[in-house]
């Protein structure tokens, strides 16, 4: 039997709005109103290849007002363990979280996790970074009032589009990936 593949990364969400094209009425241009606050959240996800190619997962976790180290993303890898079985191939790029003590010390003790590092500066090649352009597309003219409003909703988008298959497929369409799935 295979190895699950799983693409990781991170990212941050401000509550500054991103604002996309709208529609309105002619004649009364659109306006976001918010309040200029440097508060963000701080997210890690996973997306998950079955060793037959037939099912895609997403795991993630959000932190508000804090940042990913070595720390938090072996805990990250932890609980992606516990939810997949067999062995692991962890395919992210070469951030320093990824190459702490902690994420050493889990790598030692755990013989059924292997970690590839994706080229430099090659995000293109993460099927990953599709979930966030998603993520942001869903937020897009929003107004958030807190960190915790923003990672609630962040939250509930990205738990629909995990269990979409169809879109967790796109997020391999939009990489530079050779055709894994299909």
């Amino acid at each position: 039997m295979g190895a699950h593949l799983v693409f990781i990364d991170e990212s941050g969400f401000l509550l500054i709005p991103t604002v996309r094209r709208t529609w309105a009425p002619r004649g009364h241009t659109p306006t976001l109103r918010h309040h200029l606050k440097r508060e963000k959240v701080s997210l890690i996800s996973a997306l998950t290849v079955s060793p037959q190619r037939r099912h895609l997962g997403l795991y993630f976790r959000c932190l508000p007002e804090a940042n990913f180290d070595a720390a938090k993303v072996a805990d990250f890898l932890r609980h992606l363990l516990r939810q997949v079985r067999g062995s692991v191939v962890v395919i992210w790029d070469n951030g320093s979280p990824h190459k702490g003590e902690a994420v050493r010390a889990l790598l030692r003790r755990c013989s059924r996790l292997r970690v590839e590092a994706l080229p430099p500066y090659a995000p293109e090649l993460n099927p990953d970074e599709a979930v966030w352009n998603q993520a942001r597309t869903a937020l897009a003219n929003g107004r958030p009032h807190s960190a915790g409003e923003l990672a609630e909703t962040l939250a509930r988008i990205l738990v629909e589009l995990g269990l979409s298959q169809s879109k967790l497929r796109w997020c391999f369409h939009q990489s530079e990936l050779p055709p894994l799935l299909f």
